[in-house]
């Protein structure tokens, strides 16, 4: 099986970007659309809500009752408990992707859902 590449993008950097990627597969990993941006202004080859943290999860980190690990392990473990991540993975390489990009609309670039998203694709593709 081929290695593919698995990267982060905030949706704010990458707006009106065509995403002209041949081999690259861009994926809004958000359980919500992003505030206030056009689906015509994003370039994306899906939206998968079903790799995105529980909304509960989501909740209890954005309204502080979670900190950065306690929410990561809680994710992780979801992530786990899915097909859901394995089946994004396959979509990638069935649209023949080298490249995954996950979009996420957080402010937080070093603590956000798509950093341990990352971490649990790469974990799949080794």
């Amino acid at each position: 099986m081929s290695s593919i590449e698995i990267t982060t993008d905030r949706v704010h950097d990458v707006l009106d970007d065509d995403g002209s990627g041949a081999d690259e597969y861009r994926v809004l990993v958000d359980r919500l659309w992003p505030r206030g941006i056009t689906k015509e202004r994003l370039a994306h080859d899906d939206w998968d809500k079903d790799v995105a943290p529980s909304s509960d999860l989501r909740t209890s980190f954005h309204d502080d009752d979670l900190d950065f690990q306690e929410f990561s392990g809680r994710y992780r473990h979801e992530l786990d408990d899915s097909d859901a991540p394995q089946a994004l993975l396959d979509r990638a390489r069935d649209a023949g992707a080298h490249r995954i990009v996950l979009l996420f609309s957080a402010k937080d670039t070093e603590h956000n859902h798509a950093q341990v998203l990352q971490d649990a694709l790469q974990d799949l593709v080794r």
